[in-house]
């Protein structure tokens, strides 16, 4: 319809001016001394326009042909930038994929032709640390280093990354902390930094980041917790041989009635000579939530309150009748207090809720104590069976 409407308009146009021509009758003349020339009007109009005409393509003509020259640097800036553009985007595509050679060398190219040099080599160090060409990979380090302060942030997290894979944690940490420094707290640098301070041993820091990163959806709530966990494990061990150290750390521990960080204390208070302390942490723990390892970790240590430490135990009794390891511990207590009748009926009672190979040992030396040997030889044999349980 619109290609009809301009049909219409010229030919409507070309009406105009003829009937437009036929109604002017005047001339124009032309003087060049001694020559002079009369023309009509409208010839010499149509003659003027044809000059116009033919004078602006000559013109642009000339143009055209003095901008050659930058329309050629032009084109082939632009080809170049094309062919960075996808040099880059298949060394992103190889390093993805795991084809280290090829993602190095797209990327080199990438970075020759010019394409995002900073990037261009981050990827290629990233593809040549992969397949541990550890020079190369410096290499493209310090190029990216040189590329300016717009791929900082990008080249620290790729280098902290690099030495964390070579295991050099503390240089990684340095790192870290730069980028934490310039770039806040991402995901990404927090999960490094906790890796870090994991290997090097900085259990506060490894809870800390535990927490912020469970927070942030990061984590998943079990994976949080088992890290906080062990971090306080951990934490308590390195601890270990120091009693104010421990008792310090203990008090500034969260999780203190998980059986697991009970536990750990505890067989550090007892490896100090600190029963008293050990049985604290253990009942408080055991009041929380029952736990068989630390009702039998109860009676490995016995406290200056010997006849306390039963009486606690045989309180557990009453709502446990048939708990074997509460049963066994009460045996071991009463064996170390020479309370043969009760610490034999004990450890029986044990035997008859589950056999165990610690309570057949238990027996054993019972009777050994007591002069039995043979009824001592018979537990000592039915110990050795490797099915039984602790």
């Amino acid at each position: 319809m619109r290609g009809l409407m301009w049909v219409l308009a010229v030919f409507g146009l070309a009406v105009g001016l003829s009937l437009a021509a036929h109604l002017n009758n005047g001339y124009a003349i032309l003087v060049f001394p001694p020559y002079r020339a009369e023309l009509s009007l409208n010839f010499a109009i149509l003659l003027g326009l044809a000059g116009f005409t033919l004078g602006y393509l000559l013109l642009r003509l000339v143009v055209h042909t003095l901008r050659l020259p930058l329309h050629v640097r032009n084109f082939r800036a632009r080809r170049r930038d094309a062919k960075g553009r996808a040099a880059l985007l298949a060394g992103l595509q190889a390093l993805f994929e795991g084809r280290y050679t090829r993602a190095e060398k797209s990327a080199g190219d990438a970075y020759e032709l010019g394409q995002a040099p900073a990037l261009s080599a981050l990827i290629a160090a990233r593809a040549a640390g992969e397949m541990r060409e550890i020079e190369r990979r410096d290499r493209w380090l310090a190029r990216a280093e040189s590329g300016g302060a717009d791929a900082r942030q990008a080249r620290l997290a790729v280098q902290a990354s690099l030495l964390l894979d070579d295991r050099r944690y503390n240089d990684a940490l340095s790192v870290l902390r730069e980028l934490s420094a310039s770039g806040g707290k991402r995901i990404a640098t927090q999960r490094m930094l906790m890796k870090a301070h994991q290997r090097l041993g900085h259990w506060g820091e490894v809870r800390r980041l535990a927490a912020a990163l469970g927070k942030r959806g990061a984590l998943t709530e079990v994976v949080a917790t088992q890290l906080r966990i062990t971090a306080q494990i951990e934490a308590l061990r390195q601890q270990a041989g120091d009693a104010n150290g421990l008792a310090q750390c203990w008090q500034q521990t969260e999780d203190r009635l998980d059986a697991r960080v009970a536990r750990t204390a505890a067989q550090l208070f007892i490896a100090l000579g600190d029963c008293r302390r050990a049985h604290e942490i253990i009942a408080a723990a055991l009041d929380a939530q029952w736990s068989e390892d630390l009702i039998l970790l109860y009676g490995e240590c016995l406290g200056t309150d010997a006849l306390a430490q039963t009486e606690r135990a045989e309180n557990w009794l009453k709502s446990r009748p048939h708990e074997r390891a509460l049963l066994l511990t009460l045996g071991r207590l009463c064996l170390q207090q020479e309370l043969w009748g009760k610490a034999q009926s004990y450890l029986q009672a044990s035997l008859s809720a589950q056999p165990s190979r610690g309570a057949h040992v238990a027996l054993a030396q019972l009777f050994d104590r007591i002069g039995k040997p043979e009824d001592a030889n018979r537990h000592y044999r039915a110990s050795a069976d490797a099915t039984l349980p602790q």
